[in-house]
């Protein structure tokens, strides 16, 4: 393979005109040929750049809309040929076909036409053809050809031609053909999922997901490992959208609890009040509503403290300065909210250390979405759980119905609960946690682990009593023993939401009612692993 090879022929045919002026006249600056198409050429020649049409190249005019225009020999000879083979080169001779020593090509976008809610037909309009086509073959010659897929590497294009006088290193296209290859993947990857979502295919025989590289991280959960983050095309509001506006760069678990606390933060619609979340190690400790965010924060941190030392802060609505005087008050890592006023922000400069996020607004948690996670030789894929649940759903299986103010905590809890790592357990009182159990063997040892945070609670705080007394509790699955009804009670609990469906319900129900509780029946669970 030739390491340097002269670029004295380029064929430029993009849908992002970004930067197209400036490129097409450094590359005529250099004596570049320039090939184009369509609204390419038009807009290069608009730029003062001469251009010469494919058309002229192919022998054939562009045809059916647009859709025919480069799908020729004299276009992929020129970007297949091997030009140190001599019988390639006799082929380009015999039938005039020109190298293409730079293709510059990016495609429709079909990405974005489908994320903006077009119809069918449109969608399918914006499934390109011969761009894929034209940056396989230049990225499989890439001995011979540059192909560039980004705008943002046309600078990195010019300082290479730059520094070999005129000419690309194999290196630097061995790079190009990376990063074709992978838009060429990510956007099959695009179509092929917007198709089974359009047919209703859950589980089509082939599934491929693409991202784009957001950040190359220093490392992943711990030192030894590498690890970096991939943004969907269009992502939804939260991590991989929001704009971080101080501190360092987000680490792998900065990123993952981020999206924990965000999503949770997000149950709760601002126009019912705002709501915090403290989250440390990818599980809430903490989280409340209350009618200002700076009253939610502190009910939030009040939950569990010494937890909240380092954690994640999420909020649903503007962060003002009373509440991030407050936030700053704790060391904390990460804050992000939908919006962030100005006094808050210049407290929050005064520690430059804290990573402080702006999300474009906030996720709909309740939108269909795809989980998807990696095991040894395949991956997993699920729905993403974001059911609601819907109050006329709710069945009260106990004699005693709950209060008002307790199917307020319930609810509550409830939505705290499918966010936290199962075997889960949350008490709630006056619509903020009091007492978290996480990720627990058994269902008994988070209802006691709770209990516990909440008497450690209620000492920090000098209340005269575990604030479990008189709370609600969620269950993120149903009790298959008596045992762990028992536990609440013992807390001091007088209601409890759980999905139901275990062999012994009734005994379950039965220790609810010999302790007054009222228990409610939800119908579903919210395992989370």
């Amino acid at each position: 393979m030739p390491d340097l090879v002269p670029v004295r022929r380029a064929l430029i045919s993009v849908s992002d005109k970004t930067g197209l002026p400036e490129l097409g006249r450094a590359l005529a600056a250099r004596g570049v040929e320039v090939l184009s198409t369509g609204g390419t050429a038009a807009a290069l020649r608009e730029a003062g750049c001469t251009v010469r049409d494919v058309a002229e190249v192919t022998g054939l005019p562009e045809m059916m809309d647009g859709r025919v225009k480069t799908l020729h020999p004299a276009v992929h000879g020129g970007l297949l040929a091997l030009r140190d083979a001599p019988a390639h080169v006799e082929a380009m001779e015999a039938h005039g076909i020109p190298a293409i020593d730079l293709l510059v090509v990016n495609l429709y976008p079909f990405e974005a036409t489908v994320a903006a809610g077009a119809e069918e037909a449109e969608a399918v309009e914006q499934i390109d053809i011969g761009g894929p086509a034209m940056i396989r073959a230049a990225a499989k010659n890439h001995a011979h050809v540059a192909p560039v897929v980004d705008v943002e590497d046309y600078d990195a294009l010019l300082a290479e031609l730059d520094a070999n006088d005129g000419a690309t290193t194999l290196a630097f296209r061995k790079a190009l053909a990376l990063t074709a290859f992978g838009r060429t993947a990510a956007y099959d990857a695009a179509v092929s999922g917007w198709m089974a979502e359009s047919l209703g295919v859950f589980a089509p025989r082939r599934r491929v997901m693409g991202g784009r590289l957001a950040q190359e991280l220093r490392y992943g959960e711990n030192p030894h490992q590498r690890a970096a983050f991939y943004a969907e095309t269009d992502p939804a509001p939260g991590v991989a959208s929001a704009r971080l506006l101080q501190g360092k760069e987000l680490s792998y678990n900065n990123i993952n609890d981020t999206d924990a606390a965000y999503a949770l933060a997000a149950e709760f619609l601002p126009a019912d009040g705002a709501a915090c979340v403290i989250v440390k190690h990818a599980n809430p400790c903490g989280a409340a509503r209350a009618a200002s965010p700076l009253e939610a924060y502190r009910k939030a941190r009040e939950c569990d403290p010494v937890s909240a030392f380092g954690g994640i802060v999420a909020l649903n609505t503007t962060l003002d300065a009373a509440t991030a005087q407050a936030i700053l008050e704790l060391f904390t890592e990460v804050v992000i909210a939908p919006a962030i006023d100005d006094e808050a922000q210049a407290l929050f400069a005064q520690k430059p250390n804290v990573r402080l996020l702006k999300a474009p607004g906030l996720p709909n948690p309740g939108a269909p979405a795809r989980a998807a996670r990696q095991v040894t030789g395949g991956w997993l894929v699920q729905d993403a759980d974001t059911r609601l649940v819907a109050p006329e759903t709710l069945k009260v299986v106990t004699a005693r119905a709950p209060s008002e103010a307790e199917m307020r905590d319930l609810a509550f809890a409830w939505a705290v609960a499918k966010h936290v790592k199962s075997n889960a357990i949350v008490y709630a009182k006056g619509r903020a946690t009091v007492g978290i159990g996480a990720g627990q063997m058994s269902r008994v040892d988070s209802a006691r682990i709770a209990a516990e945070k909440a008497r450690a609670m209620a000492e920090e705080l000098g209340l005269p009593e575990p604030p479990t007394v008189g709370a609600a509790v969620a269950s993120d699955a149903f009790f298959p023993f008596a045992d762990g009804v028992e536990a609440l009670a013992a807390a001091g609990a007088t209601a409890v939401i759980q999905p139901g469906g275990a062999r012994r319900d009734a005994e379950v129900i039965a220790a609810a009612e010999a302790h007054g509780m009222a228990m409610v029946f939800t119908g579903e669970r919210h395992f989370r692993h």
